[in-house]
């Protein structure tokens, strides 16, 4: 399809329409050069520091069966292939997940497949092993390896909780550097940065009434009112 020209507006668009869609144009296209550049600066990044021995919980990655359980260091879990962790938000103290982790991991386990020809993934969560594969079991989570960092340090050691119990949804990046393990990048996917790593919000800037106030959930209770589009529709 290279070369041939693409029109973003259908038969009949107003002159006004035509005008202010071209003036929006130019801006999405200088936004994905900007997406495009801090991708090549985020590749410039050294490694960070050198990681320590943490040792997970995990069970098989068929979902039917919770057994056996084996201890999995994160030396195990780093390859000759990068490593993404994504630090599920869920507190052994809690009955379900956090609602916008799920949203984010139903959205990666979708694409799980594809991630899984360039890199490794891996979710790994504070609760004990039991509560995070029953929640997958609930979600639907079959093919992802789940792991448990329950008695560790790993979550507050890489920000994704704080002193006082405080979780935070984040993902992080480790890489073998020669023969240690060293991390790479974290980020919090509550930082704007992370906006990207989601289908969903884009889809929503696409409509009228753009993202509104709407918060993912565990559970909907049915479709929410659609808030008026633009003045005059």
């Amino acid at each position: 399809m290279d070369g041939l020209p693409v029109r973003h507006w259908p038969d009949g668009a107003s002159a006004e329409y035509l005008a202010a869609r071209e003036r929006l144009l130019v801006a999405e296209k200088a936004l994905l050069e900007q997406v495009r550049a801090v991708g090549e600066l985020r590749r410039t990044l050294p490694f960070s520091t050198e990681v320590g021995p943490y040792e997970f919980a995990e069970g098989p990655l068929d979902l039917t069966a919770d057994e056996p359980v084996v201890a999995t260091t994160l030396a195990d879990l780093v390859g000759p292939r990068s490593l993404v962790v994504y630090h599920l938000m869920f507190d052994d103290g809690w009955d379900e997940a956090c609602g916008s982790c799920s949203m984010w991991l139903d959205g990666l386990h979708g694409v799980s497949h594809h991630l899984a020809q360039v890199t490794d993934f891996v979710v790994i969560a504070q609760a004990r092993l039991p509560k995070i594969r029953a929640w997958a079991r609930r979600r639907g989570w079959h093919g992802l390896r789940l792991l448990s960092s329950h008695a560790t340090t790993f979550d507050i050691d890489f920000g994704a909780e704080d002193g006082d119990g405080n979780r935070w949804p984040m993902v992080s990046v480790f890489a073998r550097d020669g023969g240690a393990v060293r991390h790479f990048y974290t980020t919090a996917m509550i930082d704007n940065s992370t906006d990207l790593l989601t289908p969903l919000w884009h889809l929503e800037d696409l409509l009228p009434q753009g993202r509104g106030d709407w918060e993912p959930s565990n559970s909907y209770a049915g479709p929410r009112a659609t808030p008026a589009g633009p003045a005059g529709t």
